[in-house]
């Protein structure tokens, strides 16, 4: 289990997919439903910004 969470593709896939259920997650308990709010008003875009984050967080740093 530890050769697969030092993978980096597994890692970067898991926190995309991760990222995206917690963007949907934030729409389908509390999004805007009137439709005002550009990201949470629609689940697919929530979604996409969610999994957006999980890449951003689980992109591999620089060592040092």
């Amino acid at each position: 289990m530890k050769s697969l969470l030092s993978n980096t593709k597994f890692r970067i896939s898991f926190a995309i997919i991760a990222g995206s259920a917690i963007g949907f997650a934030y729409y389908y308990f509390i999004g805007c439903y009137s439709g005002t709010c550009p990201i949470t008003s629609t689940w697919y875009i929530s979604t996409i910004y969610g999994g957006v984050a999980g890449l951003l967080i689980g992109l591999p740093s620089k060592k040092k």
